[in-house]
């Protein structure tokens, strides 16, 4: 199942969603495993080259597509994208006074023994301070950029899978800050990494090999899905605008029926 998701990942990116548009802004519910920008010419589809073709006419009349708030190519969720130079601007104002709100959902490894969680660690690239195999990852460091993340634990839930482990939670996570992975470190940090994580998950050294070689039975028995189990569900212009999205169908698979 989890080598299907992988397989049809380039069809899924054709079929993002329009949550919510105007002249200024479009709302969109991206897929996991699809690029926010290109990495290099010629590369897979990217949601905002798709957009680019989506919008060819306000861009030939000199709009633009700058999106607001990038994920990880495999974050799914809500992603806010401006049409104009001025709503760039705008939107870019907001998010620097921490006005534009995000909340994400995260299922994780384990039972959180609280409730609530306030988690302020400074975050760095890791290879700044310690080798590391892994260019991008990042790392907890007091020389870092402050980060702050707040975590409530929705649910917990019990899954056999071929571990052995069997607890798990659904996280929301409300990032404060806007740091590369800061969710994912921030969660790691206090023992409950998100499934399917490659690089803050079980090791490492998975996201490796799965460079190497791709999806392989043994990356999903360690792994247990082939992305990172987080998800953009709400964005909010202060209290002008807010927008939505459901857990999409893998994560909601991957819970069963509670």
């Amino acid at each position: 199942m989890a080598a299907t998701a992988v397989e049809n990942a380039n069809n899924i990116s054709r079929h993002f969603r329009i949550v919510d548009e105007t002249d200024d802004y479009v709302v969109v519910d991206k897929p996991a495993f699809l690029l926010a920008h290109p990495t290099k010419p010629n590369g897979p589809a990217t949601l905002w080259k798709e957009l680019r073709e989506l919008l060819a006419f306000e861009v030939a009349n000199g709009g633009q597509v700058s999106i607001v708030n990038r994920l990880d190519r495999e974050t799914s969720g809500l992603v806010l994208v401006a049409k104009t130079t001025a709503a760039a601007r705008r939107f870019g104002l907001l998010m620097q006074q921490r006005r534009l709100k995000k909340e994400y959902f995260a299922i994780v490894w384990g039972w959180p023994n609280w409730e609530t969680r306030v988690v302020e660690a400074p975050l760095d690239r890791q290879g700044k301070h310690q080798q590391s195999a892994i260019w991008l990852k990042q790392t907890i460091d007091p020389a870092g950029t402050a980060a702050r993340t707040d975590f409530h634990a929705d649910r917990r839930f019990n899954k056999s899978v071929p571990s052995g482990q069997n607890r798990f939670s659904l996280i929301r996570a409300v990032p404060l800050t806007g740091r590369t992975h800061q969710i994912r470190v921030h969660l790691a940090s206090t023992g409950h990494p998100i499934v399917g994580d490659k690089i803050y998950g079980p090791d490492e050294q998975l996201y490796l090999r799965f460079i190497q070689t791709g999806w392989t039975p043994e990356l999903e028995r360690q792994l247990l899905l082939p992305r990172h189990a987080l998800h953009s569900t709400k964005l909010a212009l202060d209290s002008e605008i807010e927008w939505n999205s459901p857990l999409p169908v893998d994560l909601v698979d991957f819970m069963g029926a509670l």
